[in-house]
């Protein structure tokens, strides 16, 4: 008996093994995107390491909120599991009234696994090749100039909002069901501006189906390097990362929790692995499950002020 297998044998039942039968990964998003790209690449591996298949769950809906709900209210044995992220499991508390999940009471955290920007982008046909000039052609036109969003309350929403307090620009929110949708409509040009993960968008930046304008971190992108921050692209302090991570129902056995860290962070370390994620714009990152606990009551905490400052509403 493996040394893996033993420290989970106690978990699953006298005589049972963890994992005895597939497991479900829960992406609270419409596949396609950089949120569902994310969870694909990671649940192939794992799955092989686990011994069993890992079944991609999508449930788009509300933010997210869907899926976590779905993920905090099933039996804590180890075997649905949710890849949540900044909008899950930090912006939704502070966007919602009445959130159906407490996104530190309801889940066993399991390990960071991946970090990106949020990049800005237009459709070709907008005349704007700059932060500044789409600031200029939306002022000018108040009202006449929509974006897309993954939803209301996915990063993608907040991220514009915040640009349009920051900057004084009237656009028109349209939200989909999914990175995924919401993309195919900026390309297919009935919306103009869409702000959203790196992941999904870097395919149609390379192939200049949108045209990309800054992305959201601190700094450059090294997939995308000649595209300036949004700091640099004179919004000083606009700062909007995207993180993803694994979680697990609340009261899911320690064992079983530290089980599906070591491999996930073996999975992590993985050369390939981590040169797949950064070919599609994103970092791999791994934490302890008490590093993932204490990062995301921050989150929670920083982004609260920042909904409250901005005056960002759940449309």
């Amino acid at each position: 008996m493996s040394v893996a297998h033993a420290q989970t044998r106690a978990a699953a039942g006298e005589g049972k093994l963890y994992p005895e039968r597939p497991l479900r990964f829960v992406v609270p998003v419409a596949a396609g995107g950089g949120h569902d790209l994310v969870s694909r690449l990671v649940a192939t591996p794992l799955g092989k390491a686990l011994g069993q298949q890992i079944v991609i769950d999508n449930r788009a809906g509300g933010g997210g909120t869907v899926g976590a709900s779905i993920v905090a209210t099933s039996p804590p044995d180890g075997y649905t599991l949710i890849v949540g992220s900044i909008s899950t499991h930090a912006l939704n508390p502070a966007l919602y009234k009445q959130l159906p999940f407490d996104p530190v009471r309801d889940f066993a955290p399991i390990s960071l696994v991946a970090t990106q920007p949020n990049v800005l982008v237009v459709h070709p046909s907008l005349p704007v090749a700059t932060v500044k000039e789409l600031v200029a052609y939306a002022r000018a036109r108040p009202g006449q100039v929509s974006y897309a969003s993954a939803g209301v309350g996915v990063s993608s929403h907040p991220a514009l909002e915040l640009l349009k307090t920051m900057t004084g620009i009237d656009l028109v929110h349209v939200p989909y069901k999914g990175a995924g949708p919401a993309t195919t409509e900026l390309i297919g040009g009935q919306v103009q501006v869409m702000c959203t993960s790196l992941a999904g968008l870097l395919p149609h930046i390379r192939t200049n189906r949108v045209r990309a304008l800054a992305t959201t971190a601190a700094r450059r992108s090294p997939q995308v390097p000649d595209v300036p921050t949004m700091i640099e692209s004179g919004v000083p302090g606009f700062e909007v990362g995207i993180w993803f991570a694994l979680f697990a129902p609340a009261a899911t056995p320690k064992a079983i929790v530290t089980r599906l860290n070591t491999e996930v962070v073996k999975v992590l370390e993985s050369p390939e692995i981590r040169d797949r994620l950064f070919q599609n714009g994103v970092e791999a990152v791994h934490s302890t499950p008490d590093e993932l606990a204490a990062f995301v009551r921050s989150e929670v905490v920083k982004w609260a002020k920042v909904v409250k400052a901005s005056g960002m509403k759940v449309d």
